[in-house]
Parts: structure tokens; C-alpha cells; sequence
């Protein structure tokens, strides 16, 4: 049976910020701790298609994948779909902000199936994803709410 996972997470800045610093790709690298490459290959309109490498995994490998994602800034929505598929027969992401009081709710929805010849099924990419979700998020939080408390901070002046 194909894989579904639904992970989401508060952040305590406006939906501007957690928008603007989760849709800047170059910026990926930093942001989030698996990745450590991001190249834009191309930009049409709102949609963006691009290389992702990932760090090494434990035994060395390093997974590298094109992807396709579209912004709709509006609808404070992003749709995501990988075209070099991988191990993967499909992986479809959606990831949607809320306006919530005290900051933004961000929602990660990610359809996916693997290849009968794929090194995992389904369910062990479920529990994987639905493992690594929430620790890629809190990091994305923490970054997200320093930046805001900095925005705020007074200025120090030199004496």
C-alpha cells in the first residue's frame, strides 16, 4: 500500500518570516541538517526545478534527486513532486502554513510509493519519514524563532 505521512509543527514567528525562510532553496543547505547542496536548475514562473544532495548516510552513500516545486504565495501552499524518482515509483509533498495565534502552523503532507526493487517498502519509508519529519522541523522552528527574536532585538551600541 502506498505511503502517507502528515507531520506539522508551530512556529512562534509570522507566517511571512516562516514562509520566506522556508522557500528560500539556496538557503536549504543551512536550514535544514540532511541536506548539504541545493542547484537550482530552473525557474518558471513559481515553479522551480532543482538538484538536492543529502549529507552521507551512514554507510557512505549519498542520495542526490531532482525535484519539481510550486509556490502559491497566496494560498499559502507549495506542491512538490520528485522528477528523478529514485527509489521511489512516486513522491508527492504538500506543504501548507496556517496563520495560528502566536505564529504559524506548517503542515507537511508527503504521497509516496516505492519501487518493488527499492532497498525499503512503503512502511519502513513511513516510519522514516514520519521519524525524520519532526526533528528536521523543531530545527527549522528554532532557526525560524531565533531569526525572529534577533528581528527584535535593540541594537547594541559601542561605547
Amino acid at each position: 500500500m502506498p505511503g502517507h505521512t502528515e507531520n506539522e509543527i508551530t512556529v512562534n514567528a509570522p507566517v511571512e518570516l516562516v514562509w520566506e525562510m522556508t522557500n528560500d532553496l539556496p538557503g536549504w543547505p543551512q536550514l535544514f541538517s540532511e541536506y548539504a547542496s541545493l542547484e537550482i536548475l530552473e525557474q518558471k514562473g513559481d515553479t522551480t526545478t532543482f538538484r538536492l544532495t543529502m549529507h552521507p548516510d551512514e554507510n557512505g552513500k549519498v542520495w542526490s534527486w531532482v525535484s519539481e516545486r510550486t509556490v502559491d504565495r497566496k494560498g499559502l501552499t507549495v506542491r512538490a513532486r520528485r522528477v528523478e524518482t529514485g527509489p521511489f515509483a512516486h513522491m508527492d509533498i504538500h506543504w501548507q502554513y496556517f496563520k495560528v495565534p502566536g505564529g504559524t502552523r506548517m503542515k507537511w503532507t508527503q504521497d509516496f510509493a516505492m519501487k518493488p526493487d527499492a532497498p525499503v517498502d512503503d512502511d519502513w519509508m513511513t516510519d522514516n519519514i514520519n521519524r525524520n519529519s519532526p526533528i528536521q522541523m523543531a530545527l527549522i522552528r528554532d532557526k525560524i524563532e531565533q531569526r525572529e527574536r534577533e528581528s527584535h532585538a535593540p541594537a547594541v551600541s559601542r561605547l
